[in-house]
């Protein structure tokens, strides 16, 4: 196995992890209720962490930089997040749609690589799919509660569902050159096979909610994250996030 395909797939998902739990922190003191202020920002510590733990299996078993350096001194087009994390927060509801959708990918995700032929990320995999179980329960309950809120709490939930389900596709952007690889070598299942297992296990859920999803058939994925091409709302978050650690990046905080 070349040791560059599994490079690759560790870096978008901790770039992934990365931004979201930067994202998801911003949260901190503006939730709709005072447990949803700290249950927010500890799923956003939680992120963080996870996209740590993978810039270190990146510097100690792939010959990776430091991983404060790599969070925090790349270029823009560098980071392999999709699109879908790097987008502002919006409306709590807009938020709340995306840790829906997002948890539940990360969920599968975690859970194939419970089964890699790469023992790091088994390891890892192992450990963190546990987090995500309370992760995925809290948005699950979040979505049901305000989907059957009244109508127009209905409404904005069935809205922020279609305004991310795009986005949200552009999480299983497969890797233009090392797909099969990773496939072959067992690594984990591919883009695809995760895709059908994620829409497998949050249908019931937005069922029970009574919101409809979008017929993926006919929703255009936003892909171009995983190549380095991103929105114009990356660039002043990675400014924010890397500003106290760009004052002296040799200091020992």
């Amino acid at each position: 196995m070349n040791p560059e395909a599994i490079k690759d797939l560790v870096i978008k998902m901790a770039d992934d992890e990365l931004i979201l739990g930067h994202r998801n922190s911003e949260w901190t003191g503006l939730g709709p209720v005072m447990e949803e202020d700290i249950a927010f920002s500890s799923m956003a510590q939680d992120k963080i962490g996870h996209a740590w733990a993978l810039y270190q299996v990146l510097h100690e078993q792939l010959n990776g930089t430091d991983p404060d350096r790599f969070a925090f001194l790349r270029k823009e087009n560098e980071y392999r997040c999709s699109q879908f994390v790097e987008m502002p927060n919006g409306s709590y509801d807009f938020s709340l749609m995306r840790h829906f959708l997002f948890d539940h990918a990360e969920t599968v995700r975690y859970e194939s690589l419970a089964a890699s032929a790469f023992e790091p990320l088994k390891t890892l995999a192992l450990k963190i799919r546990g987090e995500l179980k309370y992760h995925t329960l809290h948005a699950n309950a979040w979505v049901l509660q305000l989907s059957q809120a009244g109508e127009e709490s209905h409404a904005r939930m069935q809205q922020a569902l279609n305004e991310a389900i795009g986005l949200a596709l552009g999480i299983f952007e497969p890797s233009e050159h090392w797909e099969d690889e990773l496939i072959s070598g067992q690594i984990y299942p591919g883009e695809v096979a995760l895709r059908q297992r994620w829409e497998e296990r949050i249908l019931p859920v937005l069922t029970q909610a009574g919101l409809s999803l979008p017929d993926l058939g006919r929703v255009e994925p936003i892909y171009g994250g995983r190549k380095g091409y991103h929105t114009v709302h990356l660039l002043p978050l990675l400014n924010e996030m890397s500003e106290v650690y760009k004052l002296d990046t040799e200091a020992s905080w």
